[in-house]
């Protein structure tokens, strides 16, 4: 039953499903799991310590942060392919721009240039896009963009170790500039061709949505008021969802930063740790399928609550337990999370906010997983350098689990939960 509503929906919509799947795999080039691989190789290059390679990467990253409520917001009002035409060659520059980067100063700039267009603004558009023009299947929609993000995550680190011990950091992420260039940027607004029929459909049923009282809207499962940014920072609420709704940026990214260093505390090769990102991938998938399946016959409101509960598992599992075979328990716990979670999220907004301010408000929630991104690294650093085992220190991570999953409970039933 399933497998034939995403086969239906991939019939119905190929291209633009195809566009939220190849923006978000691109979108890989920006993310954590793979400039992380390149680390090793600009720290030699710039004769630096793990803590300096570590502060330049808060630096960039919380610079993109200050900047998406900006950039964010503009998906509202420029055309869809305009404006990821925009993002597309910004990415490009930026994996073109740290190859150039001689001094510590214009590295910053580079990570900073990659968060923002790869991290940031494609994942926006990605997830945006999907939650904008689609309603009664806006979860199986989410749902196969999801696996965009799965398949980078599988394919694209072994991808770099390779090119790397072959050319070079500075070549290998030279080929990333231009592969986005000649590839993914004509292939994205080839499937955007036709847009502007979506678009005027959204703005009639919009419209025709807008005008109807609340109770005569129970077809939608989006909020029939569409709130502007500065009403939604006026919401209790949202405050109240904040904290779960970025605990998964928060965790995934500390966790995958130190991989490595809990592969050495656990006395795990470095092969063996990275070999199994792939089975986190399948569950990301698998979990990603059935959840947009569930978000489509209830609600990601009904959904979100349960979302931390496996990724603060998986965390306990490290630390009770320091043989080889938790990696996969581990991993699999961690995949189900993100999936679950990720999926979710770009159903919420808007159940919660409504549609037509859908780009300023997720642009808002973006600069707050940005920043949950920068935290993390340095949080589960900051405690290993202050004499706690790694696996020790992930028990701080599972409490502000908790917390935030029943934070999200109390403000999710002020929704009408």
């Amino acid at each position: 039953m399933a497998i034939a509503a995403y086969r239906a929906l991939l019939a119905s919509h190929p291209r633009f499903i195809l566009f939220g799947l190849i923006i978000a795999f691109t979108s890989s080039f920006g993310q954590t799991y793979f400039i992380g691989i390149f680390g090793h190789a600009i720290r030699q290059d710039f004769a630096m310590s793990h803590t300096q390679w570590g502060g330049i990467y808060m630096a960039g990253t919380l610079l993109s942060a200050l900047l998406l409520p900006i950039t964010g917001k503009w998906i509202d009002q420029i055309s869809l392919p305009r404006y990821t035409m925009m993002v597309v060659l910004l990415l490009a520059v930026a994996c073109w721009f740290i190859t150039q980067a001689q001094t510590i100063w214009w590295l910053v700039i580079g990570v900073f240039l990659l968060r923002q267009s790869g991290q940031g603004l494609m994942s926006h558009v990605a997830f945006t896009s999907m939650g904008r023009y689609f309603d009664a299947q806006r979860g199986k929609a989410t749902a196969l963009v999801a696996m965009g993000f799965a398949a980078g995550e599988a394919i694209l680190p072994i991808a770099a170790v390779v090119a790397i011990a072959a050319v070079g950091w500075r070549y290998s992420y030279m080929g990333v500039a231009v592969l986005v260039l000649v590839l993914v940027l004509p292939l994205s607004l080839w499937l955007l061709r036709g847009h502007q029929q979506r678009h005027q459909n959204y703005e009639r049923e919009l419209q025709k949505h807008e005008q109807q009282a609340p109770e005569m809207a129970a077809s939608s499962r989006a909020n029939v008021v569409s709130w502007r940014r500065r009403d939604v920072l006026k919401d209790p609420r949202f405050y109240l969802l904040i904290p779960g709704l970025s605990a998964t940026s928060l965790v995934s990214t500390a966790m995958f930063f130190h991989h490595l260093n809990l592969a050495d505390e656990k006395g795990w090769s470095h092969a063996f740790m990275t070999s199994n990102y792939l089975l986190y991938s399948l569950m990301v998938v698998i979990s990603a399928v059935i959840t947009g399946q569930l978000i489509d016959r209830f609600s990601a409101r009904l959904v979100m609550p349960f979302t931390l509960l496996p990724i603060a598992g998986a965390l306990s599992l490290i630390n009770l337990v320091d043989s080889y075979w938790v990696i996969w328990p581990y991993m699999v716990l961690l995949g189900v999370g993100s999936g679950v979670s990720q999926t979710a999220q770009a159903a919420l907004w808007p159940e919660c906010y409504g549609v037509r301010f859908l780009g300023a408000i997720k642009s808002l929630f973006w600069t707050l997983v940005v920043f949950a991104s920068a935290l993390g690294p340095v949080w589960l650093g900051y405690l290993v350098d202050q004499g706690y085992a790694f696996q020790q220190a992930v028990l701080t991570m599972v409490v502000y689990l908790l917390l935030a999953t029943a934070l999200m409970l109390v403000g999710l039933r002020k929704f009408g939960v």
